[in-house]
């Protein structure tokens, strides 16, 4: 994205034009996307996970049925 300064603008005027290019543009945008962006977990890691869960619960099953 090139902006030139025209004859006459102040520096404001041409910040001002900038920011507006740059909202249009969707660079922002795309950007905050990319940096917040989670990666997904692999299966291996999701199947561990699955299995720590269920061990969790049936752990906490049997501790409340002992009333625990």
């Amino acid at each position: 994205m090139k902006i030139q300064k025209q004859q006459r603008e102040t520096s404001q005027s041409l910040v001002y034009r900038f920011t507006k290019a740059v909202q249009k543009s969707g660079v922002l945008i795309e950007a905050r996307k990319r940096k917040f962006a989670k990666r997904e977990k692999s299966e291996n890691l999701q199947q561990r996970a699955a299995l720590v869960r269920e061990a969790k619960k049936k752990e906490f099953l049997k501790l409340k049925k002992l009333g625990k």
